[in-house]
């Protein structure tokens, strides 16, 4: 698994990143056969080859932390981990879960990322 240093050297994973995608998102596109048509981008799930690769927060266990994640119908996987930086552990953060990067911290991933 790749460290947020080694991200930021592999160009062609950065720029494979969909900013848009959330885990709610990908849930639907991906597991819910069938309820992917509304997509506003258009896109729609037709195999296992097709897939995403988007960024989660996981805030089941402190520290929390960062994931890059792949998924398509048949599974996720976790390409990349880091610990969230202290600054973005906001209150929703005490709530055990998986969300998608909003805000300030999406923004400080882009920069750190050059991304966009």
């Amino acid at each position: 698994m790749l460290t947020l240093e080694e991200l930021k050297n592999n160009r062609k994973l950065v720029n494979s990143v969909d900013w848009k995608m959330t885990p709610e998102e990908a849930v639907r596109l991906y597991l819910e056969w069938g309820n992917n048509w509304s997509r506003e981008d258009g896109y729609i799930v037709r195999s296992k080859s097709d897939y995403s690769i988007y960024f989660v927060i996981n805030s089941w266990h402190k520290p929390y932390y960062i994931y890059l994640i792949k998924r398509n119908s048949e599974e996720a996987v976790e390409l990349s981990k880091f610990e969230l930086p202290g600054r973005f552990a906001k209150p929703g953060c005490n709530l055990k879960g998986v969300y998608a990067l909003e805000g300030e911290l999406k923004e400080w991933l882009k920069k750190e990322l050059n991304a966009d």
